[in-house]
């Protein structure tokens, strides 16, 4: 039903353009402030060169501070103007009277009133609109329970400022909103999420922000947007405490980072780091190391490469519980020699400090801290010691000159005895003195020589390429693993597996850069992480505040990742675990295909159960060998039917690189993304299965001839997550008959 045949048409528009007219005054307000905020910021340079600018200084910070949060809430209120809210809910709060209370993506209040015009989406009361049926409903602010009544819920569809419908929402309602909101387009779904939160989702963004949350969630269950989403949340939420920049998300690639990018902003999450876990290593840790490419043993061993079975054995090493508990005891080893290293401090002949007490300072007092800050803190009490104790000994020895002096002044009766005693005196005390006092002024920093930096590079390589470190601290590992460790070290090559290793000893022995002390983590794609890894980051950050969400049926790295939840959940043991196994990203009869793949593996994965919204039937389309021309108009026919984001996605990265060769032309229609390419709209895009994962297009040709997809659980998780990327069409160009079994009748047995 169009907006103008509901019967409250006529109140909700002038509700809508009462709302855009009151946000362009304030925009208007907010130009006006914030440049009379410039020109007092103008005036106070000026008056700078008068001789008492502390008031200057003043003015100036206050209205740089004044202009900043003038100009963030324009950009913020711009960002809605054409879409203020999407929804309203009448809602009579206990104890107080009925309102209508509209739903956007900020808050906006109502200046001499302070009434709410807009409610924003993560506050509590918008809860009831996502959350509560009609009726009776509580809902939580501040962790007190609120109880009212929600009368009606309704959702508006506002485009460029026009109302384009109005929706009354019951079961009915709300389920082909959600159908209307899927059959869009993949480029603007992330963005426009908010308004079709489901329930499920809802509990997940809005679960409580002060313990760690594990998600197994199906793909295209929203695992992704929720992250997001729950990061929006947790800003408006807590960021009082937790400045945005001190939150991060872990992404698998550039390739990802740049697909969510759009996102952020509209979130008003822009200001968080974005990065992947090499670059956050590698920054944290300050190494410059060229690491091997993190997807070429994936690549090895999806072309049908001999991989060598040691090689796979040291990836599960390198990401084991157990690598980190041989490196921990190797750390206890360091430990050992540095607090070994301790002797006593002296001025002189005086002794400062006893070794003993140091040790103590080192191995006990401060064990909670890092090595290098351990000796950083010993360091700062040497300092203050000795400065005290060079005082005392300084002011000890003038006194006991002086006493020696008026004894020989006094006490020698012979002329040439006393001059002689008294000059030796003199002397002896010019000369000791002055020594005691450079002396003392140097001590604290020369006995502290004796500490080397820790060089995090040169300690792995020490550890991992002699054999009798390994030995003594990696007790538990089997013969094999100890020697394929040690001779694969002697390469000095430098892989994602080693890493997390890396990091912890960072954590373990210098500590990580404030600039890299991350508060919160949000990480995607999570069953691509070791147990290493995960352990590794919990703890060279110092927190347990993670949000990690992933899916194991796309554990496409699983030689060397997690296998299962339980292991992440003993890591995180106050960690909430959820689980999304509803698809709302593609149609059933896509899903029904992608679960007959997934159904193959012996790991007895729980198979998807996609939101009931028909499509036409997965298309195979028998080849033996590749014809671009097909491809091309293959292409050409699906975007007639209004798809704009279309992918050709295939096996390996060389498979794509060869098709890309035989379907580029002049034209610039093709394009192949790589991990650091941003996506262009209107082009087909060509991308190998493991970058594939977390993107979402409308349309999907998965192609496979010089490397096909095997019956093997590599090959099935890699085609699963290929088939899972399109939310309205699939085509399979090849042959598919290893993991799908017979064509179906109702599959397209077309040959190209």
């Amino acid at each position: 039903m169009g907006a103008n045949n509901h019967p409250d048409y006529s109140e909700e528009m002038e509700r809508l353009e009462y709302t855009k007219e009151y946000m362009q005054r304030l925009l208007a307000e907010t130009e006006r402030e914030a440049a009379k905020s410039r020109e007092n910021i103008r005036q106070s340079m000026g008056d700078l060169e008068h001789l008492d600018s502390s008031q200057s200084y003043i003015n100036i910070l206050t209205n740089a501070r004044f202009f900043e949060m003038a100009a963030g809430r324009k950009e913020e209120m711009e960002a809605v103007l054409q879409n203020p809210y999407f929804a309203r809910i009448h809602f009579k709060k206990e104890g107080e009277g009925a309102e209508l209370l509209y739903i956007g993506k900020t808050s906006l209040f109502h200046r001499e009133t302070q009434e709410p015009v807009i409610v924003d989406w993560r506050s509590p009361v918008a809860n009831v609109y996502y959350d509560g049926r009609i009726g009776d409903v509580t809902y939580e602010v501040n962790g007190e329970e609120n109880r009212g009544h929600l009368y009606a819920k309704r959702q508006y569809k506002i485009e460029g400022g026009t109302l384009k419908d109005i929706r009354d929402i019951d079961l009915t309602t709300n389920d082909e909103l959600l159908q209307e909101a899927l059959s869009g387009k993949a480029d603007v779904r992330l963005t426009e999420i908010v308004s079709t939160i489901q329930k499920e989702q809802n509990e997940i963004i809005r679960a409580n922000l002060k313990r760690p949350i594990i998600v197994q969630g199906a793909a295209g269950s929203g695992k992704t947007t929720i992250a997001l989403h729950r990061i929006s949340y947790f800003l408006y939420t807590m960021g009082g405490n937790f400045p945005p920049e001190k939150l991060m998300i872990l992404a698998p690639s550039e390739l990802f980072i740049g697909y969510i990018s759009d996102v952020l902003p509209e979130l008003g999450v822009d200001k968080i780091r974005q990065t992947t876990f090499e670059t956050f290593v590698l920054g944290a840790t300050g190494l410059k190391l060229k690491v091997a490419d993190p997807n070429r043993k994936l690549e090895r061993l999806a072309e049908g490469s001999a991989v060598d079975s040691n090689t796979l054995l040291l990836s599960r090493l390198k990401g084991s519980l157990a690598y980190r508990d041989a490196l921990d005891r190797y750390v206890a080893m360091i430990e050992k020699e540095t607090a070994l290293l301790f002797e006593d401090v002296f001025i002189e002949k005086f002794r400062i400090i006893k070794k003993e007490r140091l040790r103590r300072l080192f191995l006990n007092e401060f064990s909670y801290l890092p090595l290098q800050k351990r000796l950083d803190r010993i360091a700062g009490i040497l300092k203050t010691e000795t400065a005290r104790k060079r005082k005392e000994i300084l002011a000890t020895l003038t006194v006991r000159y002086e006493q020696a002096l008026d004894k020989a002044l006094f006490g020698i009766r012979d002329d040439r005895r006393r001059r002689e005693q008294t000059t030796r005196l003199i002397d002896e005390r010019d000369v000791r003195l002055p020594a005691i006092e450079r002396e003392g002024k140097k001590t604290a920093a020369t006995y502290m020589k004796r500490f080397r930096a820790y060089n995090i590079k040169q300690l792995y390589r020490r550890w991992c390429t002699d054999e009798e470190f390994i030995r003594k601290t990696a007790c538990d590992w089997t013969e094999t693993e100890r020697e394929v460790c040690v001779k694969a070290a002697g390469e000095e090559r430098w892989e994602t597996e080693d890493l997390a290793a890396l990091l912890y000893l960072q954590a373990r022995l210098k500590g990580i850069p404030d600039e890299w002390k991350m508060r919160s983590v949000f990480i995607d794609e999570a069953q691509d992480y070791s147990a290493f890894q995960l352990a590794a980051l919990r703890d060279a950050l110092d927190t347990d505040m993670f949000t990690i969400v992933g899916d194991l049926a796309q554990g496409i790295h699983s030689y060397r990742s997690v296998r299962d939840w339980e292991t992440v959940r003993n890591l995180f043991p106050r960690a909430a675990y959820r689980t999304l196994q509803k698809s709302y990203r593609t149609t059933a009869e896509i899903m029904e295909s992608a679960n007959k793949v997934l159904g193959g593996l012996a790991a007895g994965l729980p198979l998807v159960e996609p939101v009931v919204r028909h499509g036409p039937q997965p298309e195979v389309h028998q080849a033996e060998t590749f014809d671009p021309e097909a491809v091309h108009e293959l292409y050409r026919a699906i975007r007639s039917r209004g798809h704009r984001s279309v992918a050709l996605i295939t096996k390996t990265a060389r498979e794509a690189a060869d098709m890309f060769a035989g379907l580029a032309g002049g034209d610039g229609e093709v394009m192949l993304l790589s991990q650091g390419s941003v996506p262009e709209s209107g082009r087909l895009l060509i991308v190998p299965g493991h970058l594939a994962k977390g993107l979402e297009f409308d349309a999907v040709m998965v192609a496979a001839f010089s490397d096909p997809f095997r019956d093997e659980e590599l090959d099935r998780k890699l085609l699963y997550v290929a088939m899972t990327r399109p939310m309205h069409e699939l085509h399979l160009i090849g042959d598919f008959s290893a993991l799908l079994g017979r064509r179906s009748d109702q599959e397209n047995p077309d040959r190209m």
